[in-house]
């Protein structure tokens, strides 16, 4: 007897289906634990990095320097951005200077402990872990110590940050500037600067509506030809009070000490666009420099008469449009309507923050993913060391004379400069 031809097997289809979701769900489950352990690793990275100390670079000057801190109130004028009507404007002014510096001296701390506590209160978490803990950050200057002795004045230079940055993120600058025999001031403002601490311990911060980077292109430029006349008009009265302190300083330190007829004034983005209408509208402006800042003002059509620097950014992977094809056009009608003495550098691979000390005090990680990603390959620290060398020697050769020659040999020694324009 014959046997029963068996029926081909019939696959379980919701066997099959139970198996694949049990796979998906398990690889699932390690993709998600990997994804929480990488989280997991990099807060932890983060958190070391923020927790560990940093040293400044070291100023090639050789002078100590000092620092030292003034507030100065301008009874003459009302703050047109304080809510309070009729309230005046107010300055809180850095200054580094040469230094008779014992060697025992200790450094400043890089931020006070009053903005340190004031910072922590007003930014946000994500933005603490990705930027060091400034009690950890070294800089090289010490507190309130005499002027060094070794010339009878010293010549005197400006600098304004950019923005709603604070004047410390240009420490590097002004410390490597001052040793080299200049007298920096930098100063911060109140409802223009991000925060301000008062001598009183009163806060101040700018509200949102003051920060040009929120607004569309119109309500941008609108805000921002509001806000130049106010910069230059505090950097007007920071030198006024100047010529002040040097006449009678109180304390006696700077009395005859600042040589007012030596001076210049830089800074980086809306500083450097302060720094260009500054010398345009005051005589007293002798020589200055625009670092990768944007052109506003009168200055655009009328030029200048003072030697003049721009050092700039590396833009060639920027889009073209219309908002850039205006700052171009702007810096062209500056360059036609400069005397001898007017200098353009690019700095190739760097970027907008590569002049400031956040280049150094933001995630490393963070810096490095975006320099792989093309957004300025150059590294932090040779960045600093390009701006300070050209900083310095842009102001030796125009308020100290020093040949014009010691401008044109640097690019030997830094071949990531190019040369757009040149005396």
């Amino acid at each position: 007897m014959s046997q029963p031809t068996p029926l081909p097997h019939s696959p379980n289809p919701g066997g099959k289906f139970r198996h694949f979701a049990g796979r998906l769900i398990k690889t699932l489950a390690a993709l998600a634990l990997f994804a929480v352990v990488a989280l997991a690793m990099l807060l932890a990275l983060l958190w070391h990095e923020r927790n560990s100390e940093i040293t400044l670079p070291e100023p090639t000057g050789h002078f100590a320097v000092g620092r030292t801190t003034y507030r100065w109130v301008n009874d003459a004028e009302t703050d047109e951005l304080a809510p309070s009507p009729g309230a005046k404007r107010d300055v809180l002014v850095w200054i580094w200077y040469p230094a008779l510096t014992p060697v025992s001296a200790a450094p400043v701390d890089y931020v006070p402990a009053p903005w340190r506590l004031a910072d922590a209160q007003h930014s946000g978490s994500l933005m603490r872990l990705l930027t060091r803990d400034s009690s950890l950050v070294h800089a090289h200057s010490t507190s309130d110590p005499d002027v060094a002795q070794d010339e009878r004045s010293y010549p005197v230079v400006i600098m304004r940050a950019g923005g709603a940055a604070p004047t410390t993120d240009f420490t590097t600058l002004a410390e490597d500037l001052a040793s080299h025999g200049y007298v920096v001031v930098g100063f911060d403002a109140p409802y223009r600067t991000y925060l301000v601490v008062l001598p009183d311990g009163r806060i101040i911060t700018r509200p949102p509506e003051y920060d040009p980077e929120n607004l569309p292109t119109e309500q941008q430029d609108r805000l921002i030809n509001k806000l130049l006349p106010m910069w230059t008009s505090d950097t007007k009265f920071v030198v006024d009070q100047l010529q002040r302190l040097n006449a009678a300083d109180p304390s006696g330190k700077f009395t005859g000490r600042l040589d007012m007829k030596r001076l210049g004034m830089f800074g980086h983005s809306f500083g450097g666009a302060t720094a260009l209408q500054f010398c345009h509208d005051d005589p007293r402006c002798k020589a200055g420099i625009d670092i990768d800042g944007a052109p506003y003002g009168s200055v655009v059509q009328d030029g200048l008469t003072q030697p003049f620097m721009f050092l700039l950014s590396d833009h060639s992977r920027d889009l073209p449009d219309p908002a850039s094809g205006q700052i171009l056009a702007n810096f062209q009608s500056i360059y036609r309507r400069v005397p001898n003495g007017h200098l353009s550098i690019t700095i190739r691979g760097a970027n907008h923050f590569s002049f400031s000390d956040q280049i150094l005090l933001k995630s490393q990680y963070v810096i490095g993913l975006l320099r792989r990603l093309g957004f300025g390959n150059l590294a932090p620290r040779r960045g600093l060391a390009i701006t300070t060398e050209y900083v310095h020697t842009f102001f030796d050769v125009y308020l100290k004379d020093a040949p014009p020659a010691s401008l044109n040999k640097l690019p030997q020694l830094f071949p990531e400069v190019q040369v757009d324009r040149q005396p």
